[in-house]
Parts: structure tokens; C-alpha cells; sequence
């Protein structure tokens, strides 16, 4: 396979992958936001299903964990008592096959002490999932002052607990998959797909995440996996974790709509090289977008970071008689705001456009990258 790749739809890529799972039992995505992770989860699901005479799924084979898993979940707040909160689950999904048989209140439980320091119960005939939590609090009564501990029961956890809480619910699904012999709920999974559970966890999360998930899958399985993630620390421990892995970073060119997928080669990835490329592949193109600013102020930030320095504007190039860096650094500024997005992308303007490929220029020049990054992004 060559370096890097065109694809013209998710569904060609989607196929693609599968393709390659035949002979590896890893596929390891980077790619920003908005480039299409969970729609090609999506469309690599879809594949897998069959249909009946009624248009119903009969068929599948895919277990996937991305946006559309945590809407499997919803609250009921209790508006009208203000007391009993609850989680419902939605019992239609084949996600939660395994929920009355499988014990999985005792499965959950040690995957959540990991991370959380609430309790919860499962209520197996309404579907729905109680939430409490040991509260120490200071007694003052007749001024003892003793600390007590009391128990809140049915409370509303933050988001960021009930995030960790669907992604243990899944970690446990999947060991339940891992250790099918083919006659348990989940028998019908030959894929497991992960779309970006760090875009939903806390930052802090990002190394423990990676390291326990790869544990977890690290075994001799019939079930392959595709992991995709923006999230360059997780997509780092990840590559160094996970054996017989193939490595791709995904991008997106929204002109034509065709996926590239390159390989980030045998050494560590990082998104800062990833992005690198990206931007001086554009400059030679010429098809250069207002997001692309944004890009270029990460990798700014980045290496400012790197060195020491408190504002990234130290790190535009200032020549002898050169008086641009306050210009630049407020052009890079101003098109990080307003309506210069992702998703909905503009094309600079040609003025910009040679501001840019100064700017990009001068900091390839003072900060050597490897240049085979430039030279050999099509071998």
C-alpha cells in the first residue's frame, strides 16, 4: 500500500478497513474534529448488516462505542419531586443483550473503582440505573464537631462521571465479547469499533483510558478492533501498547470530498507532525482555508510550549529589517474567531494565502523538522 491513499467515500474507506482486518487485528485512526470519524464508524457498521424481507436488521456484526452509544442513556431528572433521578436505558438496543444474564452490576463495578467514587445499582426490570455516593460531612451538633459519613442516594452525577460510567458499561461488554465461546449474547460481534471515548472523558483520563483499554484487548480474540481519535496523547499510548496494529492519520479534503488515509510510519505519532504535513501539502495545492489558521496556531502554541515561551507569536521568524511579526501574529489571531471552522470551510482570500505560506515557511525554516514529512507524503 502506498503511503497515502484516496478515498472518494466513508463507504470505500469503510470497506477498506475491513478489508485489512483480515490479516491484522488492530486499525489505529487519528484525525481531527470534523473530518468524519463517527460516520465512518457508522458506515463500517452498516456494512455489516443484513436486512430481511421487511427491511429490518437480521444481521450485524459490529459492537461500536461513539456519539450515538451515550444517547443509548438518558436521564429522567424527576421534575416533578425533585428527588428520584434516575439513567434509563434504551432496552430496543442489542448493546444491552447481555444486561439481565451477565451480571454486569459486578463486571461494571471494578472497571468504575478505577476512575469514580460513586455507587450505582441497576434496576433490571424498568432499565434504569441508580446513582448514590458516601458524603463525609462535619457533625455539629451539641458542637461535637465529629466527621460522619452519610449516604446521598439517587443523586444526578456530573457529566463527566456519567461519561466514565458509559464507558465502563462498555469496557465491560467487551470483555464479554473477549471471552464468547460463541454461545453467549454477544456472539454476533466479529468487530469492535471505538470512535473517540477521550472527546467525552476528561483530559486526565487520556493515559489510564489508552493503557486499560489496550490491556483489555491485548488477547487472543476472533474479534478485531478499529480505534479513531483526535486525541494525539491517547492515539499515542495506544500505538505503543497495542501489538499487530496498523497506524493511519485521516484527513479530509473538503473540495472534493475525498478521504486521505497515510500511514504515520514505524516510529511514535504525533499530531504536531501530522498537522505539519497537512499545511504544507495545502500550500502547494494552493487549496488553503480560513480553518487552516487554526491549524497553524496549534502548532504555534505547541512548539512555544516546547521552548518555554509564554505566547506563540516567539516563535514567527523576526528577520533582520522584518517588522511582520506583530502583523502576523494578529492575522492568526483574528482568523481563529468568527465563523472560520471545520465545518463550514472558506477559502482564504489570495492576500492571506501568501501571509500564510510566509508565516508557514519561516517556521519550517527555523524549526528543522525531519523533511521527509514534506517530500514523501505520496511514495
Amino acid at each position: 500500500m502506498p503511503r497515502t491513499r484516496t478515498f472518494y467515500s466513508l463507504n470505500h474507506l469503510a470497506s477498506k478497513l475491513r478489508d485489512e482486518l483480515k490479516s491484522k487485528d488492530y486499525i489505529l485512526l487519528y484525525a481531527y474534529n470534523g473530518i468524519g470519524k463517527t460516520r465512518l464508524s457508522t458506515a463500517f457498521k452498516e456494512i455489516g448488516k443484513g436486512l430481511n424481507a421487511d427491511d429490518e436488521t437480521e444481521v450485524r456484526d459490529t459492537l461500536y462505542y461513539n456519539a450515538f452509544t451515550e444517547d443509548l442513556f438518558t436521564w429522567d431528572n424527576d421534575l416533578e419531586n425533585d428527588k428520584y433521578r434516575f439513567l434509563k436505558l434504551n432496552q430496543r438496543s442489542r448493546f444491552f443483550d447481555g444486561l439481565h444474564a451477565m451480571e454486569m452490576e459486578t463486571r461494571i463495578r471494578p472497571l468504575l473503582e478505577r476512575y469514580a467514587d460513586f455507587e450505582f445499582s441497576i434496576n433490571m426490570t424498568d432499565w434504569e440505573v441508580y446513582f448514590d455516593r458516601h458524603v463525609n460531612q462535619t457533625n455539629r451538633i451539641e458542637n461535637r464537631g465529629e466527621m460522619e459519613t452519610f449516604l446521598e442516594q439517587y443523586i444526578k452525577i456530573s457529566r463527566g462521571e456519567e461519561n466514565i460510567f458509559i464507558w465502563c458499561f462498555f469496557l465491560a461488554i467487551i470483555q464479554l465479547v473477549l471471552d464468547d465461546d460463541g454461545n453467549g449474547p454477544y456472539s454476533w460481534v466479529n468487530y469492535i469499533y471505538i470512535d473517540d471515548p477521550i472527546s467525552s472523558l476528561d483530559e486526565h483520563y487520556a493515559i489510564s483510558v489508552a493503557h486499560h483499554l489496550s490491556k483489555i484487548l491485548n488477547s487472543e480474540s476472533r474479534v478485531k478492533t478499529v480505534i479513531s481519535t483526535h486525541h494525539a496523547l491517547f492515539f499515542n499510548v495506544l500505538y505503543n501498547e497495542l501489538d499487530n496494529a496498523n497506524q493511519y492519520f485521516l484527513s479530509r479534503d473538503k473540495s472534493f470530498e475525498e478521504y486521505k488515509l497515510s500511514k504515520t510510519g514505524d516510529t511514535p505519532f504525533f499530531q504536531h507532525t501530522a498537522i505539519l504535513t497537512e499545511l504544507y501539502e495545502a500550500c502547494q495545492t494552493g487549496k488553503l482555508f480560513t480553518y487552516h489558521f487554526n491549524m497553524l496556531r496549534t502548532i504555534l502554541e505547541k512548539t512555544a510550549n516546547f521552548h518555554g515561551y509564554r505566547n506563540f507569536s516567539e516563535c514567527i521568524k523576526l528577520e533582520d529589517q522584518d517588522d511582520t511579526r506583530l502583523l502576523h501574529t494578529r492575522m492568526i489571531n483574528i482568523l481563529n474567531h468568527g465563523n472560520y471552522s471545520l465545518f463550514e470551510p472558506k477559502e482564504m482570500q489570495e492576500e492571506n494565502k501568501q501571509h500564510f505560506r510566509r508565516i508557514l515557511d519561516k517556521f519550517i525554516k527555523k524549526y528543522p523538522f525531519n523533511p521527509n514529512l514534506y517530500n514523501n507524503q505520496n511514495e
